[in-house]
Protein backbone atom coordinates (compact mmCIF):
# COMPACT_ATOMS: atom_id res chain seq x y z
CA UNK A 1 0.00 0.00 0.00
CA UNK A 2 1.32 3.43 -0.97
CA UNK A 3 2.46 5.75 1.79
CA UNK A 4 0.15 8.65 0.97
CA UNK A 5 2.38 11.13 2.80
CA UNK A 6 4.91 10.79 -0.04
CA UNK A 7 2.48 11.97 -2.73
CA UNK A 8 4.01 14.86 -4.65
CA UNK A 9 2.51 18.33 -4.82
CA UNK A 10 1.79 17.74 -8.51
CA UNK A 11 -0.28 14.62 -7.75
CA UNK A 12 -2.05 16.01 -4.72
CA UNK A 13 -5.79 15.47 -5.04
CA UNK A 14 -5.62 13.02 -7.96
CA UNK A 15 -8.46 10.54 -7.56
CA UNK A 16 -9.77 12.20 -4.39
CA UNK A 17 -13.43 13.25 -4.18
CA UNK A 18 -12.23 16.44 -2.47
CA UNK A 19 -11.31 19.17 -4.96
CA UNK A 20 -7.86 20.68 -4.44
CA UNK A 21 -6.68 24.21 -5.18
CA UNK A 22 -3.19 25.52 -4.46
CA UNK A 23 -2.60 29.25 -4.01
CA UNK A 24 0.82 30.93 -4.08
CA UNK A 25 0.88 32.31 -0.53
CA UNK A 26 -0.80 32.14 2.85
CA UNK A 27 -2.12 35.67 2.31
CA UNK A 28 -3.83 34.56 -0.92
CA UNK A 29 -5.63 31.89 1.09
CA UNK A 30 -7.01 34.47 3.53
CA UNK A 31 -8.22 36.73 0.73
CA UNK A 32 -9.83 33.71 -0.94
CA UNK A 33 -11.89 32.93 2.17
CA UNK A 34 -12.96 36.55 2.59
CA UNK A 35 -14.06 36.92 -1.03
CA UNK A 36 -15.92 33.60 -1.05
CA UNK A 37 -17.86 34.57 2.06
CA UNK A 38 -18.77 37.88 0.43
CA UNK A 39 -19.83 36.12 -2.76
CA UNK A 40 -22.16 33.84 -0.82
CA UNK A 41 -23.65 36.78 1.08
CA UNK A 42 -24.26 38.69 -2.16
CA UNK A 43 -25.90 35.73 -3.89
CA UNK A 44 -28.21 35.13 -0.95
CA UNK A 45 -29.06 38.83 -0.66
CA UNK A 46 -30.13 38.83 -4.31
CA UNK A 47 -32.27 35.76 -3.64
CA UNK A 48 -33.76 37.31 -0.52
CA UNK A 49 -32.29 34.67 1.77
CA UNK A 50 -30.11 34.78 4.88
CA UNK A 51 -26.56 33.45 4.72
CA UNK A 52 -25.77 30.64 7.16
CA UNK A 53 -22.12 29.71 7.67
CA UNK A 54 -20.00 27.60 9.99
CA UNK A 55 -16.76 29.46 10.64
CA UNK A 56 -13.48 28.50 12.35
CA UNK A 57 -10.86 30.20 14.43
CA UNK A 58 -8.01 28.63 12.49
CA UNK A 59 -7.30 29.81 9.90
CA UNK A 60 -7.87 33.34 11.19
CA UNK A 61 -6.25 35.83 8.81
CA UNK A 62 -9.41 36.10 6.72
CA UNK A 63 -11.43 38.01 9.30
CA UNK A 64 -9.68 41.42 9.28
CA UNK A 65 -9.62 41.19 5.48
CA UNK A 66 -13.33 40.38 5.36
CA UNK A 67 -14.13 43.35 7.59
CA UNK A 68 -11.96 45.64 5.47
CA UNK A 69 -13.60 44.55 2.21
CA UNK A 70 -17.13 44.77 3.60
CA UNK A 71 -16.47 48.29 4.86
CA UNK A 72 -14.92 49.37 1.55
CA UNK A 73 -17.64 47.82 -0.61
CA UNK A 74 -20.47 48.57 1.84
CA UNK A 75 -21.56 44.94 1.97
CA UNK A 76 -23.93 44.36 4.86
CA UNK A 77 -23.62 41.23 6.98
CA UNK A 78 -26.89 41.97 8.78
CA UNK A 79 -28.42 38.81 7.31
CA UNK A 80 -25.42 36.60 8.12
CA UNK A 81 -25.81 33.83 10.68
CA UNK A 82 -22.38 32.80 11.88
CA UNK A 83 -22.09 29.48 13.71
CA UNK A 84 -18.62 29.29 15.20
CA UNK A 85 -17.08 25.86 15.41
CA UNK A 86 -15.87 25.65 18.97
CA UNK A 87 -14.59 27.27 22.14
CA UNK A 88 -12.26 26.35 24.99
CA UNK A 89 -13.79 25.60 28.40
CA UNK A 90 -12.69 26.16 31.97
CA UNK A 91 -12.34 23.30 34.44
CA UNK A 92 -15.87 24.18 35.58
CA UNK A 93 -17.18 23.53 32.07
CA UNK A 94 -17.86 27.16 31.18
CA UNK A 95 -16.49 29.20 28.28
CA UNK A 96 -13.09 30.64 29.08
CA UNK A 97 -13.39 34.42 29.56
CA UNK A 98 -13.72 36.42 26.38
CA UNK A 99 -10.80 38.54 27.59
CA UNK A 100 -8.50 35.51 27.57
CA UNK A 101 -6.19 35.85 24.53
CA UNK A 102 -7.02 32.22 23.65
CA UNK A 103 -10.80 32.76 23.56
CA UNK A 104 -12.31 32.14 20.14
CA UNK A 105 -15.23 34.38 21.08
CA UNK A 106 -12.83 37.16 21.91
CA UNK A 107 -10.90 36.60 18.71
CA UNK A 108 -14.00 36.92 16.53
CA UNK A 109 -15.04 40.06 18.37
CA UNK A 110 -11.65 41.75 18.03
CA UNK A 111 -10.80 40.63 14.50
CA UNK A 112 -14.15 40.76 12.73
CA UNK A 113 -17.14 42.14 14.61
CA UNK A 114 -15.42 45.19 16.12
CA UNK A 115 -13.75 46.01 12.78
CA UNK A 116 -16.99 46.13 10.81
CA UNK A 117 -18.83 49.42 10.54
CA UNK A 118 -21.68 49.10 13.04
CA UNK A 119 -24.42 49.28 10.42
CA UNK A 120 -22.84 46.38 8.48
CA UNK A 121 -22.23 43.97 11.37
CA UNK A 122 -24.48 40.99 12.09
CA UNK A 123 -26.66 41.31 15.20
CA UNK A 124 -25.14 39.71 18.29
CA UNK A 125 -27.80 36.98 18.42
CA UNK A 126 -26.72 35.83 14.95
CA UNK A 127 -23.16 35.08 16.08
CA UNK A 128 -23.56 31.70 17.75
CA UNK A 129 -21.00 29.69 19.70
CA UNK A 130 -21.77 26.20 20.97
CA UNK A 131 -22.63 26.32 24.67
CA UNK A 132 -22.32 23.44 27.13
CA UNK A 133 -25.55 24.60 28.78
CA UNK A 134 -27.54 23.97 25.58
CA UNK A 135 -25.45 21.92 23.12
CA UNK A 136 -28.39 21.15 20.82
CA UNK A 137 -29.15 24.83 20.18
CA UNK A 138 -26.89 25.32 17.11
CA UNK A 139 -28.26 22.24 15.35
CA UNK A 140 -31.87 23.27 15.94
CA UNK A 141 -31.16 26.82 14.79
CA UNK A 142 -29.49 25.52 11.64
CA UNK A 143 -32.57 23.47 10.82
CA UNK A 144 -34.89 26.43 11.41
CA UNK A 145 -32.75 28.53 9.04
CA UNK A 146 -32.95 25.96 6.25
CA UNK A 147 -29.49 24.48 6.70
CA UNK A 148 -25.93 25.73 6.39
CA UNK A 149 -24.71 27.22 3.11
CA UNK A 150 -21.05 26.43 3.72
CA UNK A 151 -18.71 25.22 6.41
CA UNK A 152 -15.20 26.69 6.42
CA UNK A 153 -12.51 24.97 8.45
CA UNK A 154 -8.90 24.06 9.03
CA UNK A 155 -7.43 20.62 9.67
CA UNK A 156 -5.78 19.65 12.94
CA UNK A 157 -2.46 17.83 13.09
CA UNK A 158 -4.34 14.62 13.94
CA UNK A 159 -7.02 15.24 11.32
CA UNK A 160 -9.59 16.83 13.59
CA UNK A 161 -12.11 19.28 12.16
CA UNK A 162 -13.49 21.76 14.66
CA UNK A 163 -12.53 19.87 17.84
CA UNK A 164 -13.85 16.51 16.65
CA UNK A 165 -10.91 14.45 17.87
CA UNK A 166 -10.12 10.85 16.84
CA UNK A 167 -11.43 8.22 19.25
CA UNK A 168 -9.03 7.42 22.06
CA UNK A 169 -7.11 4.12 21.83
CA UNK A 170 -9.39 1.23 22.69
CA UNK A 171 -12.57 3.10 21.69
CA UNK A 172 -14.23 1.46 18.69
CA UNK A 173 -16.49 3.57 16.50
CA UNK A 174 -17.76 3.03 12.97
CA UNK A 175 -17.62 5.71 10.29
CA UNK A 176 -21.40 5.96 10.46
CA UNK A 177 -21.37 6.42 14.24
CA UNK A 178 -18.62 9.03 14.05
CA UNK A 179 -20.46 10.94 11.32
CA UNK A 180 -23.49 11.31 13.61
CA UNK A 181 -21.60 12.79 16.57
CA UNK A 182 -23.44 15.95 17.71
CA UNK A 183 -22.29 19.15 19.37
CA UNK A 184 -20.69 18.15 22.67
CA UNK A 185 -18.09 18.78 25.35
CA UNK A 186 -14.94 16.70 25.02
CA UNK A 187 -11.39 16.37 26.24
CA UNK A 188 -8.81 17.64 23.78
CA UNK A 189 -6.29 15.19 22.36
CA UNK A 190 -2.68 15.38 23.50
CA UNK A 191 -1.61 16.15 19.95
CA UNK A 192 -4.05 19.05 19.75
CA UNK A 193 -2.93 20.65 22.99
CA UNK A 194 0.72 20.23 22.00
CA UNK A 195 0.47 21.77 18.52
CA UNK A 196 -1.86 24.52 19.76
CA UNK A 197 0.65 25.38 22.46
CA UNK A 198 3.31 25.73 19.76
CA UNK A 199 1.03 27.91 17.62
CA UNK A 200 -0.46 30.23 20.24
CA UNK A 201 1.35 29.79 23.58
CA UNK A 202 5.09 29.57 22.84
CA UNK A 203 5.08 25.86 23.65
CA UNK A 204 3.41 26.25 27.05
CA UNK A 205 1.20 23.13 26.94
CA UNK A 206 -0.46 23.70 30.36
CA UNK A 207 -1.71 27.06 29.02
CA UNK A 208 -4.02 25.21 26.60
CA UNK A 209 -7.33 24.19 28.22
CA UNK A 210 -7.99 20.48 28.54
CA UNK A 211 -11.61 20.61 27.40
CA UNK A 212 -13.67 22.37 24.76
CA UNK A 213 -17.11 22.37 23.23
CA UNK A 214 -17.35 21.70 19.52
CA UNK A 215 -19.91 21.48 16.77
CA UNK A 216 -20.23 17.82 15.86
CA UNK A 217 -19.50 15.93 12.67
CA UNK A 218 -23.28 15.85 12.20
CA UNK A 219 -23.48 19.62 11.89
CA UNK A 220 -20.40 19.89 9.66
CA UNK A 221 -21.30 17.11 7.24
CA UNK A 222 -24.85 18.47 6.88
CA UNK A 223 -23.57 21.74 5.35
CA UNK A 224 -24.28 22.11 1.65
CA UNK A 225 -20.60 22.84 0.98
CA UNK A 226 -17.41 22.18 2.95
CA UNK A 227 -14.36 24.32 2.28
CA UNK A 228 -11.15 23.21 4.02
CA UNK A 229 -7.94 25.23 4.19
CA UNK A 230 -4.30 24.50 4.94
CA UNK A 231 -1.92 27.27 6.01
CA UNK A 232 0.54 25.49 8.36
CA UNK A 233 3.68 23.62 7.35
CA UNK A 234 2.82 20.86 9.83
CA UNK A 235 -0.32 20.10 7.79
CA UNK A 236 1.70 18.60 4.94
CA UNK A 237 1.24 15.02 6.10
CA UNK A 238 -2.32 15.22 7.40
CA UNK A 239 -3.76 16.84 4.26
CA UNK A 240 -2.50 13.83 2.32
CA UNK A 241 -4.22 11.44 4.72
CA UNK A 242 -7.42 13.48 4.48
CA UNK A 243 -7.35 13.46 0.67
CA UNK A 244 -5.92 10.04 -0.11
CA UNK A 245 -6.11 7.87 2.99
CA UNK A 246 -8.99 5.64 4.06
CA UNK A 247 -12.15 7.18 5.47
CA UNK A 248 -11.80 6.51 9.18
CA UNK A 249 -12.67 8.09 12.54
CA UNK A 250 -8.93 7.95 13.28
CA UNK A 251 -8.60 10.82 10.77
CA UNK A 252 -11.85 12.71 11.41
CA UNK A 253 -11.53 15.06 8.46
CA UNK A 254 -11.24 12.07 6.11
CA UNK A 255 -15.02 11.77 6.44
CA UNK A 256 -15.24 14.87 4.24
CA UNK A 257 -14.44 12.48 1.37
CA UNK A 258 -18.06 11.32 1.75
CA UNK A 259 -19.44 14.83 1.18
CA UNK A 260 -20.73 15.62 -2.35
CA UNK A 261 -19.35 19.19 -2.45
CA UNK A 262 -16.03 19.55 -0.66
CA UNK A 263 -12.78 21.33 -1.44
CA UNK A 264 -9.35 21.87 0.09
CA UNK A 265 -7.35 25.02 -0.61
CA UNK A 266 -3.68 25.07 0.34
CA UNK A 267 -0.91 27.61 0.40
CA UNK A 268 1.82 26.43 -1.96
CA UNK A 269 4.27 25.58 0.82
CA UNK A 270 1.69 23.27 2.45
CA UNK A 271 1.18 21.33 -0.79
CA UNK A 272 4.78 20.10 -0.69
CA UNK A 273 5.29 16.63 0.83
CA UNK A 274 6.64 16.42 4.39
CA UNK A 275 10.39 15.96 4.83
CA UNK A 276 12.45 14.33 7.53
CA UNK A 277 15.46 16.34 8.62
CA UNK A 278 17.43 17.49 11.63
CA UNK A 279 17.83 21.22 12.11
Amino acid sequence: MEDVTTISAERLGEGSPIRVEVLPTEEDLYWDIARLIMSTVRANEEAGKPTVLILPVGPVGQYPRLARLCNLERLSLRNLWCFNMDEYLTEAGEWIPMEDPLSFRGHMKRNLLDLLDAELAPPAEQVVFPDARDPQKPWLMMQDLGGVDACYGGIGINGHIAFNEPPEPGVEMSVEEFAELPTRVLELARETRTINSFTVADGNIPRIPRTAITLGMREILAAREIRLYGNRIWQRAIVRRVLHGPVTPQVPCSLVQLHPNASLTLAEFVAEPPRGRLA
